[in-house]
């Protein structure tokens, strides 16, 4: 996911560079970050200048999922401090004693990219989705700034929900930042938790002593980038206003290709520069959680020791993917005497379940099968 978010900010500088003009601006401002400057005197005027609304999320949202054939329903779940969580519910009579599958979706995502995997996984049992707290079309409060706090945060909004609708135990399946807090939950609250899939996991080793970068930036790229780092991750994305949806269609084509068996036009674009230019919340907690380029301030491999060896495991990679699968092998050899499978899904990379949908959904009921 670093490499992506960087992968997308560098698209967003050169655009930025490109339609007003400021390379020869460059040697004024190289060097120079005011760290004390924040996305504060942006909300003004953002509903004008991007051009979104929570409506329009809705309706975005509502594309993704219009080709889902299996019938569920959607609600805001109340948590504490007046906060909503955004919720999918599929639960048929003829699977509802079996124990339900919850989905925690990665950063910059929501419910909707499961399009490709819901119509599978309710077959066999309850699914729920939801739109993690400062995400999607969950409240967006404010986080602390503090890492451990924010992700307590989350955590607490997990088991809240829970709660509420009434789920004694659960299978997690965490995709990205889900992964980490389904682990982080999982230590928690072990006993509301049969099974841990993670997808691609975010978070697990610590920060290398040195990063390679593969590809060179050219000088002026970084002097923009250092600008921008005290802002949030996507904030350039809504720094450009009406130029965002088109980048986002420019600079992550692939994601319509992910999904090309459902949609042919822009559904998936549209849908995920919705999610990405409201009000940064969860977006805004996740840089709180990070140091440079991504990687986490609380490794969860350092924690791993306080999760309940009874809990199994099961860790599904893509073979193409960015992500290090060396953090799986570490999980294996940490826990000797705990079930712990890695699957290793050919040809997909870190959006597995969109890449390589059949094989992933099946992968997944095969894991779940063995909890009942």
């Amino acid at each position: 996911m670093a490499e992506e978010v960087r992968t997308l900010n560098r698209g967003i500088v050169q655009r930025l560079a490109s339609v007003v003009g400021i390379h020869s601006l460059v040697s004024s401002v190289w060097g120079y970050v005011d760290t004390t400057i924040r996305w504060c005197w942006i909300p003004n005027w953002l509903p004008s200048w991007c051009p979104t609304s929570q409506s329009q999320l809705q309706t975005a949202e509502d594309m993704m999922l219009r080709y889902v054939n299996s019938a569920f329903s959607r609600q805001y779940v109340p948590i504490s401090h007046g906060n909503l969580l955004w919720t999918l519910t599929f639960s048929s009579d003829s699977v509802r004693e079996k124990t339900p599958v919850v989905l925690l979706h990665g950063f910059g995502c929501g419910v909707g990219l499961w399009a490709q995997n819901l119509d599978a996984l309710s077959q066999h049992r309850p699914v729920f989705a939801l739109d993690l707290l400062g995400f999607g079309q969950s409240s967006r409060p404010s986080f602390s700034s503090d890492a451990q706090e924010a992700e307590d945060q989350f955590v607490e909004s997990i088991e809240q929900w829970r709660a509420k609708v009434g789920l004694e135990s659960m299978i997690l399946l965490g995709h990205n930042l889900g992964g980490y807090l389904v682990v982080s939950y999982a230590i928690k609250y072990p006993g509301r938790v049969k099974h841990i899939i993670l997808v691609e996991p975010w978070g697990f080793p610590k920060r290398p002593d040195t990063v390679e970068d593969d590809r060179p930036i050219p000088v002026w790229i970084k002097a923009l980038g250092a600008m921008f780092s005290p802002f949030n991750p996507l904030a350039g994305l809504r720094l450009i206003g009406p130029l965002g949806p088109t980048l986002v269609q420019t600079l992550r084509p692939d994601f319509k290709k992910k999904f090309s068996s459902m949609f042919s036009d822009n559904t998936v674009s549209e849908y995920i520069y919705h999610l990405n230019v409201q009000t940064p919340s969860g977006e805004t907690a996740f840089k709180n959680m990070t140091i440079p380029y991504g990687w986490a301030k609380r490794p969860m491999l350092q924690r791993l020791d306080q999760l309940q060896s009874e809990i199994p495991l099961t860790i599904i990679y893509g073979s193409r993917s960015s992500i290090d699968s060396n953090s799986g092998s570490t999980i294996k050899e940490m826990r000797p005497h705990s079930h712990v499978e890695i699957i290793t899904i050919r040809g997909a990379g870190h959006y597995v379940y969109a890449d390589h949908p059949e094989d992933f959904n099946h992968r997944v009921l095969q894991v779940c099968d063995e909890v009942d």
